[in-house]
């Protein structure tokens, strides 16, 4: 895979509450045991869900909200939004700090997305989850633990790559995000053996390099 420049996700702001008061965690439907939580916004959702995730393997956490806000970080509504908030809820402040450490970290050294093109204005997320963690087990429909290929692209190209990702490898799709996303970008989680997935990414990416650089098939447009 022709890898490019990585785009790397900014954390932009993190804020922590030691103990929810009753009225919101009754609003947030918080789950019992559920005391403290840690918030933060960052500039790339899929890399947000992904560290998320992350947090729940290191610490005695919860996601317990999670959402990607309309448009993406281009048009956000404020310095401080992106295009993601992330919270995380456990039984004291320490178990919130430890898992919001392991998200962090994540963000800094694992979820990126990459340009697909030498302009920079093509980007896609071929990420290889080698074990998941209890958020993303949940939203594929997986056992904890398993691997997933987190792949997202734009439209077409995330279409097509996802079908190319499949062909390429012994994977199975979990769940499927149509075009357009709250982002306006696509893609899906697909399942199988880690050597599996990682060779879905790979082949994902391979595509969308492909159609970055060969955008039509002028035999059929003509």
């Amino acid at each position: 895979m022709d890898i490019l420049t990585p785009i790397k996700p900014e954390v932009l702001a993190v804020k922590f509450i030691p103990n929810v008061s009753p009225s919101l965690a009754e609003s947030m439907e918080l789950p019992a045991g559920i005391r403290s939580i840690g918030l933060f916004t960052c500039t790339i959702d899929d890399a947000g869900y992904t560290a998320i995730d992350e947090a729940t393997k290191h610490a005695l956490v919860e996601v317990v909200y999670a959402k990607s806000f309309y448009a993406g970080a281009a048009h956000a509504s404020g310095p401080l939004s992106g295009e993601f908030i992330g919270i995380i809820g456990g039984p004291d402040p320490a178990e919130v700090r430890s898992g919001m450490e392991a998200a962090f970290q994540c963000l800094r050294d694992e979820a990126w997305f990459y340009t697909a093109d030498k302009e920079g204005k093509i980007a896609f997320y071929p990420h290889l989850i080698s074990r998941t963690g209890s958020y993303l087990s949940k939203l594929a429909g997986i056992r904890e633990g398993e691997s997933l290929a987190y792949l997202i692209a734009p439209p077409l190209e995330s279409v097509v790559g996802v079908d190319a990702a499949l062909k390429a490898s012994e994977v199975k799709v979990c769940s499927w995000f149509g075009p357009p996303t709250e982002t306006n970008f696509g893609g899906a989680l697909l399942t199988g053996s880690q050597s599996a997935c990682r060779a879905a990414c790979e082949a994902f990416g391979d595509m969308v390099v492909n159609i970055a650089g060969n955008p039509q098939d002028l035999a059929y447009y003509l």
